[in-house]
């Protein structure tokens, strides 16, 4: 049995989602306000340009990594992308919130919120902030593509809705499922819906059993490789751990030998000044000399060369590199000169 076309329902359903809609919509338009009209997020050269903040994804991504992976090691597709993202995010969002295609609107919500979910779902320092808003996200698309706007919707002005009841899958108005079939759709997405709150959950925070844990809290750097070769410490650093909004302050690099007594150390004044061509960035996330310290941010990655006269002519032997953030955590690597 199909809900009768001119029936109330979907007229007071569209009109208690009025809230849910216009607040929802103003989270994705305002991404483009921010990015466009308040300040320009767009412009790699300047701080705060969003691939950065994209750039912060990917050391704990769910199932996209490789995507973001290629993003940022190609600025000019990363710049591309951005900019499409931002287009896509103020279209989605503006509609949404005048109930202009509602119902094709709210599938491009729920997508979005999903790659927010999977991409920055792990980040938060405190109220795990990106995961929030990619589950209420889904949620809302959701919910917004069963009810569509009601009577406050763009929707209604639109003349081809009223000849062509299939167009209420783009638009608002009564869908023409059966009782049956919304049944089925309602209970399958909410159960998706339902499994991937608490899978993210778990998965990014430990939220459902177990152990919390937050990676938005402490920086964590990856030692991934060091080689010692043409009398130069070449050693590749990664952070993937921490907040995304300010770097891992590194304050030393020291290298000691199998007694631990240091062969070689750099302070924070010396890394403050150290020589940006000696640092071989691979991500739009670059680390940089700051004012006291190397600033590593997050998902910043690349390979670091040592070259002073103190760690020339090594002799065979085992030896330590040792990184200092400003917090006092330390990350080591053993080297094995043979």
């Amino acid at each position: 049995m199909t809900i009768p076309h001119n029936s109330p329902t979907f007229y007071w359903a569209g009109f208690f989602t009025l809230s849910l809609r216009i607040v929802t919509g103003w989270t994705y338009f305002s991404a483009f306000w921010r990015r466009l009209v308040l300040e320009n997020k767009l412009d790699p050269e300047t701080a705060g340009y969003i691939g950065e903040k994209f750039n912060h994804f990917l050391p704990n991504a769910l199932g996209i990594q490789p995507l973001i992976e290629y993003l940022v090691t190609h600025p000019d597709a990363l710049w591309w992308s951005m900019i499409g993202f931002t287009i896509i995010e103020g279209i989605v969002g503006l509609f949404f919130m005048l109930g202009l295609f509602t119902r094709l609107m709210s599938i491009g919500v729920f997508f979005l919120a999903l790659g927010i979910l999977l991409g920055a779902g792990w980040l938060g320092t405190t109220c795990l902030d990106e995961w929030q808003i990619g589950v209420l996200g889904l949620a809302s698309g959701f919910t917004v593509f069963f009810t569509g706007g009601g009577k406050f919707a763009l929707d209604n002005y639109l003349p081809f809705l009223k000849r062509n009841p299939l167009a209420a899958f783009l638009t608002s108005g009564t869908l023409p499922l059966s009782k049956e079939k919304m049944l089925f759709t309602g209970i399958t997405g909410t159960l998706f819906i339902t499994f991937m709150t608490l899978f993210t959950n778990q998965y990014f925070h430990g939220g459902v059993w177990g152990t919390l844990h937050n990676k938005s809290v402490k920086p964590k750097i990856a030692l991934e490789t060091l080689q010692y070769h043409n009398n130069a410490l070449h050693f590749s650093v990664y952070r993937t751990e921490g907040a995304d909004v300010y770097g891992s302050f590194l304050i030393g690099i020291s290298l000691q030998d199998a007694a631990a007594k240091t062969v070689f150390a750099l302070q924070h004044d010396q890394l403050a000044a150290f020589p940006e061509e000696q640092i071989q960035n691979k991500h739009v996330a670059k680390i940089k000399p700051g004012k006291h310290s190397l600033v590593i941010p997050l998902g910043a990655k690349a390979v670091i060369t040592l070259n002073a006269k103190e760690i020339q002519d090594l002799p065979r032997g085992t030896y330590t590199l040792v990184l200092t953030d400003i917090s006092g955590i330390q990350w080591s690597k053993p080297l094995i000169i043979e």
